[in-house]
């Protein structure tokens, strides 16, 4: 099969199977800027359908083989899209070439000089995010993939025209070893994915191909504090910077002061006071990946100012503790987390925050997940003033396991397991009060129970 570096010139027509979602919709902009024609398919009409409809891009609703002329230079299909899809059958019937998505951002990363990869089990989105603001300040002008939407652009990605790209690199089915990193860094490794990886010894090696993978110019940035992360590493053959709280970390935190939602805190890199920063999320969890973004910027040259006024201007990502307004009086957020170190460091941060009580909306994300981390997850579930438990959101997957939500709700006391979202939000109404901080919290559709209820 051709290289899909061979389509990457204007006048070439490409189609995207599965184009609404964040990361093809963000591909189909990409690739419209390089002078590609552009169209695609999706099974459900969304917010990203209609933008793309409206800068011009023809999008089919459903997936059929008619949608497949013979005009078609190259399809891309995402993950969930598979050999029986009849787009994917009447592509290769015409001998009309299909690529993985990650394939195709791997070819476009190979076009810039330096290719900014941020990879690891958790804080991805958010360390993206904040790269991207601290680039925008330096006037690097960026080309941007991210997993989730940044106010800042209004979006979940961004075409830009330096030298440089800013992407999101995950390690499911080994998929950022597509990329073609120059800077890559690695957040953190833990046990995930247990559906694709056999063991944490799996996904190790995973993230150590990542790394690999940067030229041996390149640098890889990695978490000093992760004692996984460091062990994946050990004797890769590449410059290392690290990151951390300690102060053995090349990029360092000092003088850390959380003030409310905020931090405060110097980074110093190579015991020199690189510069001050003062944060507007909360959480040291935020600190490390404030401290990631700033390493990742110290490697591509970036000047101490715009690191301090590119991480003072960052609020938070899409579904990343994102104020969602008040009911009843009490402030209602909505986050992302969706495996037990997530869990912890959201709750870690909040219990900083001074409110009466915590309320828990939990999703949880997966059976396989579920089920692998169950003891962590019902560890960090115990924490809340208050649980309220959804059903499993399957994502991908059929409940071949026989788990239920019930059964993390039988080994927390207290906890209220609701099948429907109606219930849940009828639990909600009745016991939110003033000086509570409600929490839904997952990577599925959680996060509609919070607009429902403030929007009333």
């Amino acid at each position: 099969m051709p290289e899909f570096d061979n389509f990457l010139s204007p006048g070439r027509k490409g189609f995207l199977v599965g184009i609404g979602g964040v990361s093809m919709s963000s591909l189909a902009d990409v690739l419209r800027g390089m002078g590609i024609t552009v169209s695609g398919s999706d099974m459900n009409e969304s917010p990203n359908v209609q933008a793309l409809r409206r800068s011009g891009i023809t999008v089919h609703l459903g997936h059929a083989a008619e949608n497949i002329s013979d005009e078609i230079d190259f399809v891309v299909r995402t993950a969930a899209v598979h050999d029986d899809n009849p787009e994917i059958v009447a592509a290769r019937a015409r001998g009309i070439p299909v690529f993985e998505r990650t394939q195709a951002w791997g070819a476009i990363s190979k076009d810039y000089a330096n290719a900014l990869c941020i990879a690891g089990t958790h804080g991805k989105t958010t360390t993206t995010s904040m790269a991207t603001h601290i680039l925008m300040a330096a006037d690097r002008d960026p080309t941007v993939m991210i997993g989730g939407t940044l106010p800042l652009l209004n979006a979940g990605h961004r075409v830009g025209h330096g030298n440089t790209i800013i992407m999101e690199a995950c390690e499911y089915y080994n998929s950022f070893l597509s990329f073609h990193p120059t800077v890559a860094v690695i957040l953190n490794v833990e046990a995930d994915h247990l559906d694709f990886f056999k063991d944490l010894d799996d996904v190790k090696r995973s993230f150590r191909a990542f790394a690999q993978r940067t030229p041996e110019d390149g640098f890889v940035v990695a978490n000093a504090d992760d004692e996984e992360t460091m062990d994946a590493l050990r004797d890769v053959g590449r410059k290392i910077l690290t990151f951390g709280l300690g102060k053995d970390a090349d990029v360092h935190a000092e003088n850390v002061e959380f003030r409310g939602a905020n931090s405060h805190f110097d980074i110093i890199y190579n015991g020199q006071l690189f510069t001050d920063v003062t944060l507007h999320v909360p959480g040291i969890h935020n600190v490390k990946n404030a401290l990631a973004a700033a390493a990742a910027s110290i490697c591509l040259g970036i000047r101490p100012t715009a690191v301090k006024y590119g991480l003072a201007g960052f609020n938070g990502a899409g579904r990343r503790f994102e104020f969602k307004g008040k009911y009843n009086g009490a402030d209602i957020y909505d986050d992302y987390a969706h495996h037990p170190g997530e869990l912890k460091a959201l709750l870690d941060a909040v219990e900083q925050l001074g409110y009466q009580r915590t309320v828990l909306v939990f999703q949880p994300h997966t059976y396989t997940r579920t089920a692998a981390l169950f003891d962590d997850f019902v560890e960090q579930l115990r924490r809340p003033d208050k649980l309220l438990l959804a059903e499993i959101f399957a994502a991908r997957e059929q409940n071949t396991i026989g788990i239920s939500s019930a059964d993390l709700a039988a080994k927390v006391e207290g906890a209220c397991f609701c099948p429907s979202f109606a219930e849940l939000e009828e639990t909600l109404r009745a016991i939110a009060q003033p000086g509570d901080i409600v929490l839904t919290v997952g990577a599925g559709d959680v996060y509609k129970i919070g607009e429902h209820l403030t929007a009333e």
